[in-house]
């Protein structure tokens, strides 16, 4: 198969690789198609600590299984199959036991510990695979797979009120899926981001207002997300919080935060929370939801041999919504 790799020096590197060997609890998936995430271009970059040398990014793979491994029963060659961003956990510390599995110290990644998605072929342990409807289009399903369980999972550690008002950093891939899981929900959205294009469709999604990334709302926020991975946005976002609002900062990685002002930023109960991974309950329910509220990706699609293209773009910010791979056709 072919596998494009994080080269260690900043850039994607193409490669000739055998097909993977699913193990007995495993699944040996085709690659249709691959959402790229912001984590990708963390990894490539070498923000992110590599974890293996010369692996493949992508966690956000809708494919066919294609070989199923001895030990695994209730699938079959042919299944529809989402492979997402959690890959393992041990099943046995406090944290899985207490099912906040996104905190187990020996959890496991795909496109991070193990090659994902910018690949022709990947491997999954079937346990962690998702069921996907036949229904909709492969580049529909693939940003739900992290940008939309991540974000589910950012809204709900937001604590937004019902009817509340929730402030959105950044308007990238995750974020444009989470406004509207949001909005159907009946919450107020204020959009606050750097890219013209980007606030267009902010408010073509429903949003009551589109600013500046660094423009003050124009009503005080009960609740708001952080998705650009920028930690100068940090205290002005917690600034534009009410009293008792909750500031819950989604990426797995930030620059540097400058210095908080106790009395300005965080006194009068406001909370400044972090989001780490997802559970696989977080996926069920977001995937459930997704269908249920009828959100709508937008995506640009990149042919296979331009994912260092779709990678840059993701870093410039160029374009609105989710880029996806083409892997296959």
């Amino acid at each position: 198969m072919q596998a494009w790799v994080a080269s260690g020096a900043g850039e994607l590197r193409l490669e000739e690789r055998a097909d993977p060997v699913p193990a007995a609890e495993e699944l040996s998936v085709r690659t249709d198609v691959c959402a790229v995430c912001r984590t990708d271009l963390h990894l490539v970059a070498g923000e992110l600590a590599p974890r293996r040398p010369g692996v493949a990014p992508g966690h956000q793979v809708v494919g066919r299984v294609a070989v199923v491994g001895a030990g695994v029963s209730g699938w079959t060659v042919g299944d529809r199959v989402g492979v997402a961003w959690l890959r393992s956990t041990c099943g046995e510390c406090r944290w899985c036991r207490s099912g906040a599995e996104n905190l187990c110290p020996r959890s496991a990644y795909t496109g991070w510990d193990a090659d994902g998605g910018f690949a022709e072929y990947v491997t999954v342990p079937a346990g962690y695979a998702y069921r996907l409807p036949e229904g909709p289009a492969d580049e529909q399903l693939a940003p739900l797979l992290c940008a939309g369980i991540i974000g589910y999972r950012a809204l709900r550690r937001a604590r937004v009120p019902s009817g509340g008002r929730l402030g959105i950093y950044g308007f990238g891939s995750s974020a444009h899926l989470t406004m509207q899981v949001a909005v159907a929900q009946g919450v107020e959205v204020h959009v606050l981001t750097r890219g013209a294009d980007a606030r267009a469709l902010a408010l073509e999604l429903g949003a009551s207002s589109a600013g500046g990334a660094y423009d003050q709302p124009p009503v005080p926020l009960d609740s708001a997300i952080l998705f650009a991975p920028v930690g100068d946005l940090v205290p002005v976002a917690l600034g534009a919080l009410d009293q008792g609002g909750t500031l819950a900062v989604a990426g797995i990685h930030l620059s540097d935060v400058p210095r908080l002002d106790y009395q300005q930023h965080l006194f009068r109960e406001r909370t400044l929370t972090s989001v780490t991974a997802n559970t696989r309950a977080d996926g069920a329910q977001l995937l459930r939801l997704a269908a249920e509220l009828g959100v709508v990706a937008r995506t640009t699609s990149y042919s296979f041999d331009r994912a260092p293209d779709a990678l840059r773009d993701v870093e410039a910010g160029t374009g609105v919504g989710t880029a996806v791979l083409r892997v296959r056709g």
